[in-house]
């Protein structure tokens, strides 16, 4: 049982270090949601792609291409596959707001503020008053559109952006006081992303080429107990560099923060995981699987890890999940095998 898992494990945190090409619709997903995950839109495009050449009628490729192709700055692309994503599944407030942003994009402020505006009470992302705020003061509506930013920087307090657009509609209103305020919170916040990509590069040298003590020195100026996106951070370097105990604090905690943080609850199921600790893995793996259900890493470690804790009949179906997100690994294959003969001998 101990290889099978430890086969498991390998296949899930090395899939973005290449792999044989998967048939499949869901396969291509799985390949392209793991693509975004690093950033690699062009690449993730092209898995999409070939998802809807294999079935055009499938939302969710077109809509994770949409996307893509939206990052890559094909605008004109993007808008004509949110538009057939809409006749295909029907309204949707991830796509109202998509289409929105694009709306700004093309100055076309009134139907910016018509999508956006009807989404903003249950916005699908946090920055969607941030982009109606926007709208609105690009349209001249520097009243309203300060409202909506006063709001962003409630949702989004850390986000330099927000404070600089603040600042800026403040002094185009007179309000010169609340306008200096904003631009001291744009510095100070632009310069502390400047300096978090310099420590995390001293955190990821030090973890490479010092003891663990040092290192851990180094690696707690990225330390901050209020923000989630650098306590995360901080987990996930920990991790990278096999200091699994280490990631466990800073991953918990950004979770308590953020609940809805996807990198937050898989990277710490795979710290529980990797700490042989399977029953504290088992609830972030399933929240972070349930987040983002085509990704191949958290459906695999999931299936893995109610393997482990002897819940075959719950596995059973995760591991059919991970298997038809990626037919061609073997070892899957071989623990579904194993599984199946099992319930056969009941």
């Amino acid at each position: 049982m101990t290889q099978i898992v430890a086969a498991l494990l390998v296949i899930a945190v090395g899939i973005s270090q290449g792999q044989l090409q998967r048939p499949g619709v869901e396969a291509h997903i799985s390949r392209g949601v793991q693509l975004m995950q690093d950033q690699l839109f062009e690449a993730a495009s092209g898995e999409f792609e070939q998802a809807l050449a294999l079935n055009p009628e499938d939302p969710r490729a077109r809509l994770q291409f949409a996307v893509c192709l939206l990052s890559l700055g094909r605008n004109d692309e993007a808008r004509r596959q949110f538009e057939q994503v809409r006749k295909l599944a029907g309204e949707s407030r991830y796509v109202t707001y998509y289409l929105g942003r694009l709306d700004l994009l093309s100055n076309d402020y009134a139907s910016a503020i018509r999508r956006l505006g009807s989404v903003a009470e249950d916005p699908p992302f946090p920055d969607t008053v941030f982009y109606l705020g926007v709208a609105y003061i690009s349209s001249g509506d520097v009243a309203e559109g300060t409202k909506w930013l006063e709001r962003a920087a409630q949702l989004l307090p850390r986000d330099y952006r927000v404070h600089y657009r603040l600042a800026r509609a403040y002094s185009s209103a007179g309000r010169e006081q609340k306008a200096s305020r904003e631009y001291d919170l744009y510095s100070q916040l632009r310069d502390e992303h400047k300096n978090t990509e310099k420590d995390v590069r001293a955190c990821s040298s030090a973890l490479r080429t010092e003891p663990l003590a040092t290192a851990r020195e180094v690696c707690h100026r990225i330390y901050d107990p209020n923000d989630p996106e650098k306590l995360t951070l901080l987990g996930q370097l920990f991790g990278d560099a096999g200091a699994f105990a280490e990631a466990l604090e800073p991953l918990r905690q950004a979770v308590q923060l953020d609940p809805n943080s996807f990198e937050a609850w898989h990277n710490l199921g795979v710290s529980y995981f990797r700490l042989q600790r399977y029953g504290e893995a088992r609830a972030p793996l399933e929240k972070a699987a349930a987040l983002r259900p085509e990704f191949y890493g958290s459906v695999v470690l999931l299936g893995a890890t109610l393997y482990m804790l002897g819940e075959d009949d719950a596995a059973l179906p995760v591991l059919e999940h991970a298997h038809r997100l990626n037919p061609n690994d073997t070892e899957t294959t071989a623990v579904l095998e194993k599984l199946r003969a099992g319930r056969k001998k009941e």
